[in-house]
């Protein structure tokens, strides 16, 4: 069971979510997408949290009242950190986590500690978890289907982004096309008059085509 959860500190509202627990986990670390950002309490149990962020978003960028949001949520999920003022949640792309064969259930390390944030909570705030309680709703997820339909999305996304840039490019290329024949045709009739040569009259001119 997955627990998701709507933030409205920004437009359009966020998703956080988490699993409800640490097989939940396991799945989530395997299944997050490529956007998503992890939460954890730092050095300390607690729930995986995840941020899905929007296209205009960036991980590292994160509004500061959902990065607020975030980080409670995850204080409030954590049996010991849910006790303790003055603690760290850390967070990072969820691409970023590393998990192998000899990790305990739940545990993750990093490919890359530099890609690590933190942001310091320095007590639970009740007002931020009880709105965030009050939108969950636990759903049973087919992660596997899910990731599917997610690589079809986005592979028609990128389809028809790239069938619009080779319309544009060909439109480009055709109106760059007509602008070279029109210079082109324009030199024909753009001969340039010798000052030096007498100008000929009607007459003459009638008869050079006599």
């Amino acid at each position: 069971m997955v627990l998701f959860f709507t933030s409205t500190t920004v437009n359009p509202p966020a998703i956080i979510y988490m699993g409800r627990d640490k097989v939940e986990n396991e799945e989530l670390i395997k299944y997050a997408w490529p956007q998503d950002v992890w939460f954890h309490v730092d050095k300390l149990s607690s729930a995986h949290v995840y941020l899905r962020m929007s296209e205009e978003m960036s991980w590292d960028n994160i509004p500061e009242a959902l990065l607020t949001d975030c980080a409670q949520l995850v204080k409030a999920n954590s049996i010991e950190g849910n006790k303790k003022d003055n603690l760290t949640v850390i967070y990072t792309p969820a691409d970023n986590l590393k998990k192998t064969g000899d990790m305990a259930v739940g545990q993750v390390s990093f490919h890359n500690d530099k890609k690590v944030k933190r942001v310091y909570v320095i007590k639970r705030e009740n007002p931020i978890v009880n709105r965030l309680n009050k939108t969950k709703d636990e759903r049973v997820v087919d992660h596997e289907q899910e990731r599917v339909d997610r690589i079809k999305r986005e592979g028609a996304i990128k389809r028809a982004a790239a069938a619009e840039k080779k319309k544009q490019d060909a439109e480009l290329a055709k109106a760059r096309e007509a602008e070279k024949a029109a210079r082109s045709y324009d030199s024909l009739f753009n001969v340039e008059e010798d000052d030096n040569v007498p100008r000929k009259t009607g007459r003459e001119l009638e008869e050079d085509f006599m």
